[in-house]
């Protein structure tokens, strides 16, 4: 039987019925039957030119820009509505990353820069990173590898501290 300690807010103290906002307020989520909001969720605050460099980044700059920190459509093919909720968890600059079939709806060759660019470059940013996948050919990405069937935990792998590889976005910038 697996044993999980318990959770805490991030200062090490148990989560309590009084503190269990402050241990929600760690994650940002992407569910794979997400709502894209046209607001943006800001953290420390949006600059015109950090959500250009993001759209550029995220490759959406050709049909959607920001203006008054708002979307300037949604009306986009799921995959490239999920970058634009990618963007937002970015934004909202929270510890926790969790993805759940995040790159199901993304084209090849974007699903490719989601795992070997994207969250390398959320790795270096200090943030924990739960990817809920069953793209088979980029577990060997994973940190922690955990593998279930029929809601059972049936493995779980702890790998060597991985090599971040090279990235097209320089280490100091926000992606």
């Amino acid at each position: 039987m697996l044993r999980m300690a318990a959770p805490c807010c991030g200062d090490g103290s148990p989560v309590l019925t009084e503190t269990r906002d402050d241990y929600r307020q760690l994650f940002t989520t992407i569910f794979s039957d997400y709502y894209l909001f046209e607001d943006l969720i800001r953290g420390e605050g949006v600059v015109p030119d950090v959500a250009e460099r993001y759209l550029q980044r995220l490759e959406v700059a050709h049909k959607v820009s920001v203006e008054d920190g708002v979307f300037t459509t949604t009306d986009l093919s799921t995959g490239q509505r999920k970058r634009l909720a990618l963007m937002n968890a970015w934004l909202e600059e929270r510890p926790v990353l969790v993805f759940d079939e995040w790159a199901a709806d993304q084209d090849p060759a974007f699903r490719h820069i989601f795992y070997t660019e994207l969250l390398p470059d959320l790795k270096r940013l200090g943030k924990t990173i739960i990817v809920i996948s069953h793209d088979d050919r980029y577990f060997g990405i994973a940190d922690h590898l955990v593998r279930l069937r029929d809601g059972k935990i049936v493995a779980s792998e702890a790998r060597a501290s991985n090599v971040v590889g090279v990235s097209a976005v320089p280490t100091d910038a926000p992606l």
